[in-house]
């Protein structure tokens, strides 16, 4: 019997990693095989981009609750009072910029499965954001730093998040703004080497919140965190989005790193993201993530409650 013909359009758009998904409305309500088909899409390509979408923050979430349970927007940040999964990036005012490579909220012991990006107020050149993808990046590891890499654990920590940071800013409210953040401090050891929970892939899970290596100091830590960014960061690895309003992109943050270019100057550019409940990783030994600081509960279970979506395997 023949396969049923695909009800939207996914065209790959980078060797390793992303695809524009096309023919479908996101702030329609979307049966079951079109919300399977961006599954499936998500899965392939690690990241998937929507031109000319009319989400608002409440279509939005409804969007994101067809793949998960929506987080609360940040483990410290407030969220927008109307709708609490979102949080609103408005680089313009408050927020510093996400200028370094990370994936999401990996200071926690469930880092987010996958992020919704809205784009709101884009500036007229500028503002790209950059994907890699993660699980090429290991695959093409030689083989002796891949054995290695299998073994390592990592420190992540909020010590420093670009959603609350502008270096050189000490303006009273920048500096309210990081006595909230760092009020509840996360500290997390997470397996280098992942095990994806819905593909099998492994994948690095470095970035940003890396401090250290399990058992290593500082110094040699800092040497072999720049070999494997380096790998995971190389141009052929990654796919650049040029932003356009209404653009709305979904990633898998078990798969990928993501970086805001910030050649925009003081033009406005403002985001809103949504992150869906995520596991804790588990490393090629079976081994899974440990909280050394701070409890992610509130952060990850706040919304499970008012879900009208399907949530993700």
């Amino acid at each position: 019997m023949p396969a049923p013909a695909p009800v939207i359009s996914v065209q790959r758009i980078g060797g390793h990693i992303g695809a524009r998904i096309d023919g479908v409305d996101l702030a329609a309500d979307l049966d079951d095989a079109v919300t399977a088909e961006i599954r499936a899409a998500l899965l392939a390509h690690k990241v998937v981009f929507f031109r000319d979408q009319r989400l608002d923050a409440a279509s939005q979430e409804t969007f994101a609750r067809r793949f998960g349970t929506p987080t609360t927007a940040h483990p410290t940040i407030p969220s927008l009072e109307d709708t609490p999964a979102v949080l609103d990036l408005d680089y313009s005012r408050t927020a510093g910029r996400a200028n370094h490579w990370h994936t999401d909220v990996t200071f926690v012991q469930h880092p987010p499965l996958g992020s919704v990006l809205r784009a709101v107020t884009i500036p007229p050149y500028g503002g790209d954001t950059v994907w890699a993808n993660t699980v090429h990046a290991y695959e093409t590891l030689p083989d002796e730093l891949r054995l290695l890499a299998d073994q390592l654990w990592a420190v992540h920590s909020n010590a420093y998040d670009y959603a609350t940071y502008r270096p050189g800013d000490d303006s009273d409210e920048a500096r309210a703004r990081r006595e909230v953040f760092t009020s509840t401090e996360y500290v997390t050891e997470h397996p280098v080497v992942r095990v994806h929970p819905e593909t099998g892939e492994r994948s690095l899970t470095l970035g940003g919140f890396v401090r250290r290596f399990v058992g290593w100091n500082a110094e040699d830590s800092r040497d072999l965190l720049g070999i494997l960014q380096r790998h995971v960061t190389r141009l052929e690895n990654s796919v650049r989005w040029n932003w356009r309003d209404g653009d709305v992109v979904f990633w898998d943050n078990r798969a990928t790193q993501h970086y805001a270019v910030a050649d925009y100057g003081d033009l406005p550019r403002r985001v809103q993201r949504i992150t869906l409940v995520g596991d804790a990783p588990v490393s090629v030994a079976g081994e899974t993530s440990r909280a050394v600081t701070g409890d992610d509960t509130e952060y990850n279970t706040a919304l499970a409650h008012t879900g009208d979506g399907p949530a993700a395997p």
